[in-house]
């Protein structure tokens, strides 16, 4: 029997995979307009129109049920159960032609994460979770597989994936962006949703986010947690609502944290 989760992580699939036809019709699309909201991050019909998608649909098969998103108003919960969307997360890639763009979906039950998913459009990936049972990742038409992060646990052998740099610089800590990039064997700059989803697929060890909204962050506390690693803030906390983020494999985890620690004391 399928419970209340599974059934709504189904759901969560099939939206995003709608979502993905309609934002593939204005992707590397030449004369998409691009607005600037209050915190000059860009927006475009793409995110709008995808996340009332979704809404519309949330609204039709679970009427009770909480909606947040970036991109509208919150809807209050009415049976404990709420959606966290986040239509577009890497619009910047998005609207570069970059398919490094996700649509994230997050399903909280009483202030728990208890299930997620991240849909890549450009790339027609995957993966998602629910508490209990296992991480996935499909790959196109291909049948899902089990995924996990990776084993390594020495940073000198680890990809660490970082956002925009212009962050690092913004709230002062470069100096310790520096540090993990002289420990590391490799750091990228492939942030947003895409560094997370390599760290639940293996392909990466870290990623660090010294910026997070709880719609760029929902779907991976427990995607991660099922793969067998940890979404935490930098306080080392397991929660989606701090104003930062890390997505690491166990095995580096105490590591990562405490190098962060070491440097705000």
């Amino acid at each position: 029997m399928t419970s209340e989760i599974e059934s709504r992580l189904q759901l969560a699939l099939q939206l995003a995979e709608e979502a993905q036809e309609f934002i593939l019709q204005h992707y590397q699309n030449k004369s998409l307009e691009v607005e600037l909201k209050g915190d000059s991050s860009p927006v475009t019909i793409a995110d709008r129109g995808a996340e009332e998608l979704i809404r519309k649909r949330l609204a039709e098969v679970h009427p009770g049920d909480g909606v947040v998103g970036e991109e509208f108003d919150d809807k209050e919960s009415d049976n404990g159960y709420k959606w966290i969307l986040d239509p577009i997360d890497g619009t910047k890639s998005f609207v570069h032609g970059i398919p490094l763009f996700g649509t994230l979906i997050g399903i909280e039950k009483e202030g728990e994460m208890v299930a997620g998913l991240c849909r890549f459009p450009g790339l027609d990936d995957v993966v998602y979770a629910h508490n209990g049972g296992g991480a996935w990742w499909k790959k196109g038409a291909n049948a899902p597989e089990r995924c996990h992060v990776s084993t390594k646990s020495k940073l000198s052998e680890s990809l660490v994936c970082i956002t925009d740099i212009k962050l690092w610089d913004t709230k002062g800590i470069r100096d310790l962006l520096s540090e993990f990039g002289a420990k590391a064997r490799l750091l990228r700059n492939w942030g947003d949703c895409y560094g997370h989803a390599m760290v639940a697929t293996g392909r990466a060890e870290v990623i660090l986010e010294p910026e997070m909204n709880p719609w760029d962050a929902s779907p991976f506390l427990p995607i991660l947690r099922e793969a067998g690693g940890h979404y935490l803030n930098w306080d080392g906390e397991e929660t989606i609502y701090g104003s930062n983020g890390i997505s690491v494999n166990a095995a580096l985890k105490d590591e990562i944290i405490s190098m962060i620690k070491d440097h705000q004391s």
